[in-house]
């Protein structure tokens, strides 16, 4: 099963599998969560009314996104908006920001996590007995992809292409920009952009977003714990 992606983490590391699928589909749906709470505080109750305030992940992932997940192991959520319901100028701005935002929150935790982790599972803080093995190196790899995957999520949703966050952030403060995607042409650019991104852009937005995580962890670490062994980190 070296083809497929599921098959390949199942083999190496039954584990790092379900740590992956559980970062994947938690960021996801509270990525989504935020675009709904920051619209519900802002005068739309749609996502309250349509049932979105939820943390059932099949709320908030459609069936086609799922196929995609199977497939490639990565997906999409959605949370439905109405603009028209928003208060303030630039709250549809201030909407789109909220996943980006949440993705980089958990991603810091993760990093806190992973300090924790380090400094009293190896013993540096506490000199005391390290914990053992695998559940050490399951658990640090478990924190790895919390940071590596929100990173990544977080700057993949604010690049300006529709339809990502960013493009409705950049929609939302310069009308103009709006108005040139929303003509018949600049949809067609725009999905245009969206299929090159997807399938050209997108291993450079995920090497970005890696070494970003990696440059913030390796940090934290000599920060907190100068003393860790990284080699549970190591794929």
């Amino acid at each position: 099963m070296d083809w497929w992606w599921a098959g390949r983490m199942l083999e190496d590391n039954p584990v790092a599998l379900v740590s992956w699928v559980v970062v994947i589909i938690g960021s996801i749906v509270l990525h989504e969560l935020a675009h709904g709470w920051v619209a519900t505080w802002l005068g739309d109750d749609t996502p309250r009314l349509s049932g979105h305030l939820t943390l059932n992940p099949l709320v908030h992932i459609p069936p086609m996104a799922w196929v995609l997940f199977i497939a490639f192991g990565f997906t999409w959520g959605l949370m439905p908006v109405n603009p028209a319901r928003l208060r303030g100028r630039y709250a549809g701005a201030l909407v789109a920001v909220a996943g980006p935002a949440m993705n980089l929150l958990i991603a810091g935790l993760a990093v806190l996590g992973m300090c924790l982790w380090m400094g009293f599972g190896q013993g540096h803080w506490t000199g005391g007995q390290p914990i053992e093995e695998p559940l050490f190196s399951n658990t640090a790899r478990f924190l790895l992809y919390g940071v590596m995957l929100n990173v990544i999520l977080c700057v993949f949703n604010l690049l300006p292409v529709p339809p990502l966050d960013g493009w409705r952030i950049a929609s939302d403060l310069c009308p103009p920009f709006r108005r040139l995607f929303e003509s018949e042409r600049g949809a067609q650019i725009g999905l245009a952009c969206f299929v090159l991104l997807f399938f050209f852009g997108a291993r450079h937005v995920v090497g970005f977003g890696a070494g970003i995580a990696g440059a913030a962890i390796g940090i934290a670490l000599r920060i907190t714990v100068p003393n860790a062994d990284l080699s549970a980190l190591t794929p």
